[in-house]
């Protein structure tokens, strides 16, 4: 018979092996020693998959966000974006007014956030009483022009219209403890601080609808900012200095829905916790008498509130 002969009816689906019986033995062995290899190597390679998954797991739950001044006491959040509150306190409503620190780092930048409780936002302008416990939290607001020291973009303390025009579209308001951030062109929030005897601020906007904004100054300092979160208020600071574009990738990676810029640098400030501690930030030269402050130079003041119910946005 030749050898297309033979061959000839080996249909396409099948396996026949060629050759002597002892041939055939070998020809098995050598294919159960090659699928055994092959077995194991696939095992191999799961294991270190499954392995690399895990790992990769654990490191998405991050950040750990400590709670400031309790190094070793940290509170795990699987997810920042899932957490409808970033506080982790329970605070009575009658409880006097303070601010909650924490400290997190997003994206290498190391940062603190500053949360009220129990406390009524409003502006100032001039000197604030470093002795008033009724101040929680205090940090330079909008700029201060340099040619004339007016304040700069559109400004109302109390109901009083200090300063007009659009310099920046980012604001802040404040009316009837209802606090208010956005971005716009015209906002009716300025006529409204002023009817109802509210306040009423711009600056740069840095997150407008969890979405970035960018801004043309691009040298490095301490960032400072009033954000709001999923009805959350709270001010934030970088704990090291940082460009406007990674300080507004971190509020919005932290899932940020709205935030404008605050006076970064070393402009003056302080928080107070809840044991009635002063954490202060930036130099108080205007305070101690080494330096000359602009009498425009304004604030955001958190004051105890008289109901003393936490102050959260309104949609």
């Amino acid at each position: 018979m030749s050898k297309k002969q033979r061959y000839d009816d080996i249909s396409d689906d099948e396996i026949r092996i060629i050759g002597h019986s002892d041939n055939t033995r070998n020809t098995k062995r050598t294919l159960f020693v090659v699928l055994a290899i092959i077995a194991v190597v696939a095992g191999a390679v799961a294991l270190i998959l499954t392995r690399g998954n895990k790992a990769e797991s654990v490191e998405m739950n991050a950040p750990y966000i400590p709670i400031y001044g309790e190094e070793q006491q940290l509170v795990e959040e699987s997810s920042v974006a899932q957490t409808t509150h970033l506080s982790q306190l329970v605070v009575s409503p009658s409880e006097r007014g303070f601010t909650e620190l924490r400290d997190t780092t997003i994206n290498d930048v190391p940062l603190r956030i500053y949360i009220p409780h129990n406390a009524e936002l409003t502006l100032h302008v001039g000197k604030v009483d470093r002795d008033d416990k009724d101040i929680i939290y205090t940090a330079e607001a909008a700029f201060i022009r340099a040619d004339n020291h007016a304040i700069l973009g559109a400004f109302v303390c109390k109901g009083e219209p200090l300063a007009w025009g659009l310099s920046m579209r980012g604001y802040c308001a404040s009316i009837d403890g209802e606090v208010t951030i956005g971005v716009a062109d015209n906002s009716p929030l300025f006529e409204e601080a002023i009817n109802r005897g509210g306040y009423f601020f711009r600056q740069y906007p840095l997150v407008d609808n969890g979405l970035f904004v960018a801004n043309e100054p691009k040298n490095k300092s301490t960032r400072r900012a009033i954000c709001e979160r999923e009805g959350e208020i709270f001010m934030i600071e970088t704990l090291s200095k940082e460009s406007f574009h990674d300080f507004t990738q971190a509020l919005v990676d932290l899932g940020v829905d709205n935030a404008v810029n605050l006076a970064g640098s070393e402009a003056y400030g302080w928080a107070l916790d809840r044991d009635g501690e002063k954490h202060e930030f930036g130099t108080p030269n205007f305070y101690t008498g080494r330096g000359k402050m602009p009498k425009n130079t304004n604030y955001i003041v958190w004051r105890v509130a008289e109901s003393g119910v936490d102050t959260l946005v309104q949609e």
